[in-house]
């Protein structure tokens, strides 16, 4: 029978994935930084070990899980746990990470002397890798990373940078010999540069990637203001398959999964089709 930490991370979600940073009564609990040119995402806990700190960050994991994550990095530097109580949370969360769909390698940045860190350590059967600073993690991470299953473009905010990116597409389809998916692909990717260029107005990296059976697109550019679709215009079944018009209607039509998290000075917003 799976733990209460594991039930709540398997709850069922429904796009969009909306991951921020998330607050309490005392402030700042939980922060949240994306990268879509590696697919890292760096996931902060702050404050007191309780209850209502782990369901935030269940929330969380969940939604990185969701998107195309391939490493979460975990900093509980700032995390208040004096006698390692959340030590079994993490372990369900890391077997969680592991055992996906698409694995996400998940690792965890602390302070090597704290009472969390011998727990893991000496937790029975196999166990997730500890560091004791973030930058220490990031290059541990960054040599796992496949560079043969991610493409991307530097884009600038110009109308002609959409071929840029419509080539993209081509070229990851057919590298990756999922023809099928090229035409929704396209037409997702449309979107998500035309709405960076028109709206974000900076520079912008388009991320074509894979794992497993899904593929992704994510566009991060340089503000970080999140769009807000409202619930209603995203399930009316008027959209057409038009290539402009629509917004991120179309997205949430055709896409199997999308969502929208924070990058630093910006945003990454992503698309997965299977």
């Amino acid at each position: 029978m799976r733990s209460a930490d594991e039930r709540r991370l398997a709850r069922p979600l429904e796009p969009p994935y909306l991951l921020t940073t998330m607050t309490d009564r005392h402030g700042v609990a939980v922060t949240v930084t994306g990268d879509a040119t590696t697919a890292v995402v760096e996931m902060a806990a702050h404050g007191d070990w309780s209850p209502h700190l782990s369901e935030q960050i269940s929330a969380g994991l969940r939604l990185c899980l969701a998107g195309p994550t391939v490493s979460i990095l975990i900093d509980l530097h700032h995390l208040d746990d004096p006698f390692g109580l959340s030590m079994p949370f993490w372990m369900a969360a890391w077997r969680r990470a592991r055992l996906a769909p698409s694995p996400v390698c998940m690792v965890f940045c602390l302070s090597g002397t704290s009472m969390l860190s011998q727990r893991l350590r000496t937790a029975e059967g196999e166990r997730p890798r500890l560091f004791t600073a973030a930058p220490e993690a990031r290059i541990a991470i960054a040599a796992r990373i496949s560079h043969l299953d991610r493409l991307q473009a530097r884009l600038s905010p110009r109308p002609d940078c959409v071929r840029d990116a419509r080539d993209l597409v081509e070229q990851a389809c057919r590298a990756w010999r999922v023809p099928h998916l090229l035409d929704d692909t396209t037409l997702i990717t449309h979107e998500l540069v035309s709405n960076a260029i028109e709206h974000a107005r900076t520079d912008f990296v388009v991320t074509m990637s894979r794992n497993a059976t899904r593929l992704h697109v994510a566009v991060q550019d340089g503000v970080p203001e999140f769009p807000r679709p409202h619930r209603s215009a995203l399930d009316s079944p008027s959209v057409s398959h038009h290539p402009r018009g629509h917004g991120l209607q179309l997205v949430h039509t055709i896409a199997a999964a999308w969502g929208v998290m924070p990058a630093r000075g910006g945003k990454v917003v992503w698309a997965t089709l299977t």
